[in-house]
Formats: structure tokens, sequence, C-alpha cells
């Protein structure tokens, strides 16, 4: 067994599909270190593992209903426990999920090419979450972001997510607008219940 990422920093499991591992269906997927860099081939084993394969069947199904792109992605607080494992003559990762504190992990959804965006943003000092409001002029942006930020609204209403008005703001007032799925929801993420509100200065 051996640990990756940051005690300090915030990783993130993004899961693309699902693998039969010891006999149960596991989620697996990429994970993504605080200092950027990728771990392809990493299963999700212990607590959680189901509700991840339904929440990413579900933003996949809003995905063909919406003709959207998003994709749900989990972060972790600190240091995440992994072992190597060979299956098929393929090497994984294997999560060992029951050894993270409930507290220290939240499920998120953002435009899936963003994923990796959001990940460097919350391990960047200074960026902070917020809220948009429903009269946000973001919503009208005729741009990418803007976009976004209407289709993560719309994945809230018809996936029935407690938030999907949230972004990521970093200096110079980039953001990343995001959602957040209904479960796992860890308290010590700072980023899952954001109270700030976000008003552009144009």
């Amino acid at each position: 067994m051996q640990y990756v990422g940051s005690p300090s920093g915030y990783e993130a499991f993004v899961p693309s599909g699902t693998i039969n591992y010891n006999g149960h269906t596991d989620p697996v997927g990429d994970l993504i270190l605080s200092n950027g860099t990728t771990i392809r081939n990493v299963i999700w084993n212990g607590q959680f593992a189901n509700t991840i394969i339904q929440n990413h069947n579900q933003i996949v199904q809003l995905d063909n209903q919406l003709n959207g792109k998003m994709q749900d992605f989990y972060v972790i607080k600190g240091l995440v426990p992994i072992e190597q494992a060979t299956i098929n003559g393929q090497t994984y990762y294997v999560t060992e999920a029951d050894k993270i504190n409930p507290g220290d992990l939240a499920g998120f959804y953002t435009y899936d090419k963003w994923v990796p965006n959001f990940e460097v943003a919350i391990n960047t000092p200074g960026t902070y979450a917020a809220v948009l409001p429903g009269n946000s002029p973001v919503f009208t942006w005729n741009n990418l972001t803007g976009r976004i930020a209407d289709e993560v609204l719309q994945y809230k209403v018809y996936g029935g997510y407690p938030s999907g008005r949230d972004v990521l703001v970093q200096g110079k007032e980039t953001i990343i607008p995001y959602g957040v799925t209904s479960s796992p929801l860890g308290s010590a993420i700072p980023f899952d219940f954001p109270q700030q509100i976000y008003n552009p200065s144009s």
C-alpha cells in the first residue's frame, strides 16, 4: 500500500466506467493528484463505490438527454491510499476508499474538459468558491463560460442535485462553473456549499 498526493492538497478521482474487481463492480477512471500528475487505470474500491457508479451513470444519461458534456468527479482532501493490482495482464491502481475519512470526500460535476483546471484551481492559494445569484449576467455570457454555467444549472434541475450555481473564482476573475452531486458531501471540503455571492465586474 502506498499513499499518493499531498497531505494538505486535494486529489480528484474521475470515473469513466466500471470494472469487475474481486467479485464486485467498482468504478474505474483517473486519479488527478494535487501536483497535476494523472494516474490512469484507477479502481475505486470500498465506500461510495455504488454511489459513484450511480452518479456517473446519471451524468452520462443527462449528457445524452441535454446534449451536454459534463463529467462527475470526486475530490479527496489529503493523501489517497492505493495499491497496484494486475487484472487480465493489465496494471491497475486500487484506491482503498474505506481508509478515506468520509468527511474528506465530496462529489462535483463540471464541463468534462475543465476537470483538470478545477483540480489545479482548488490547489492554488487564493482560489475561492462562490454562488451565482439566479439573475447573474454570467448565465447570458456569449462565451464558453456562460454556456457551461447555464448547462451546469440545467443538470442541477434535471438531475435533482443540491447545487448547480457554484463557481470557483481565480485571480483576474477567471471562473469555473460547477455543480455538486447529492453524495458524497465531505464536511472538510470547502467547495461544496459556498456562502459567498459572485458578481462579475462586467
